[in-house]
């Protein structure tokens, strides 16, 4: 779906005879393929969005080669916005006045969709996505929440073959993040859509994503699955053990690093590194010197892995 090859994106800033050079975009080699689901992440000014705008056709690469869809983005925008779909938090592509079912009848025409399989595709949106109570309502009386489904319906209608999401969930409340995430999880588990997805937003990453492309001032620092980021810079796991009876501290058990005495003793946290142990052996150890009633493996959370990882950059 996307590959790109020492890709480069500068920008001449200032006034006139004081121009000067800024380097956005710094050599990235990127390849996703049909059916992933990537989350591509960086802090604000590490490049994410002039990436993102010169894969969309929008921005012309200073350098390096570009193809997304088997095309060049800039020679055949065209032809390429057939087979793409993208969504912008802060940039609507519905028609302000117009009711929501309106633009989405001027999408299909734009995108030349046969009217039974628009109409499929768009009853299936509708009904996942819980479009149907403001489908005549003006996209400007819209909710936040609301236009924002519609955004991602819009984008989805003619059958894109690669889905851009640049922050989809900003601004939603819980309900609307969660029936939006559980959507994008269904369509591309299906097969029917490649997701790259940029966020601020790392839950969204967590629920959606396999897969982790990290930049920083325009390079990539890390590209890999979300359990190798884990295991690399997430630090220690948590087994969370829930016991039958009170009890002191369970030390000395292989791997581990810290003890967390909870709740009279009846709840404990055990840290331990992957590197020492496995859950599933800390476990086993555990039920051999006391009850058990329930246990939890937790993860290091996305936000640390993240933060870990610049951290290990800077120092």
């Amino acid at each position: 779906m996307v590959e790109t090859h020492g890709l480069r994106r500068e920008f001449r800033i200032g006034r006139i005879g004081r121009r000067r050079t800024v380097v956005a975009v710094d050599g990235i080699d990127l390849t996703v393929a049909h059916g992933e689901a990537v989350g591509f992440l960086g802090p604000n000014g590490a490049g994410k969005s002039t990436t993102i705008k010169m894969l969309t056709g929008i921005l012309v690469p200073t350098a390096g080669t570009l193809r997304v869809c088997d095309l060049d983005p800039v020679r055949s925008r065209r032809e390429l916005a057939r087979r793409i779909g993208v969504v912008f938090g802060q940039r609507s592509q519905l028609w302000w006045d117009l009711p929501l079912r309106e633009s989405f009848a001027l999408l299909r025409a734009i995108h030349r969709v046969e009217p039974a399989v628009h109409r499929e595709r768009l009853d299936r949106c509708v009904d996942v996505l819980g479009l149907a109570e403001f489908l005549d309502v003006p996209v400007r009386q819209l909710s936040l929440g609301q236009r924002m489904r519609g955004e991602v319906t819009a984008a989805l209608l003619h059958a894109p073959d690669l889905l851009v999401l640049d922050e989809p969930t900003v601004g939603l409340d819980l309900v609307s993040k969660e029936r939006l995430r559980l959507f994008l999880q269904e369509v591309n588990a299906a097969g029917e859509v490649t997701v790259l997805l940029t966020t601020h937003d790392l839950a969204d990453v967590e629920r959606l994503c396999r897969r982790v492309v990290v930049i920083d001032h325009g390079t990539v620092v890390a590209d890999d699955s979300l359990a190798v980021l884990r295991t690399t810079f997430g630090g220690a796991r948590e087994l969370v053990v829930e016991l039958t009876a009170p009890t002191p501290a369970l030390t000395g058990l292989p791997g581990v690093r810290g003890v967390a005495v909870e709740a009279d003793g009846l709840r404990q946290r055990l840290a331990f590194s992957p590197a020492d142990t496995t859950a599933a052996a800390l476990i086993a150890a555990v039920a051999a010197r006391v009850d058990l009633r329930d246990v939890t493996v937790v993860e290091p959370s996305i936000e640390d892995v993240i933060r870990t990882l610049y951290a290990t950059r800077t120092t």
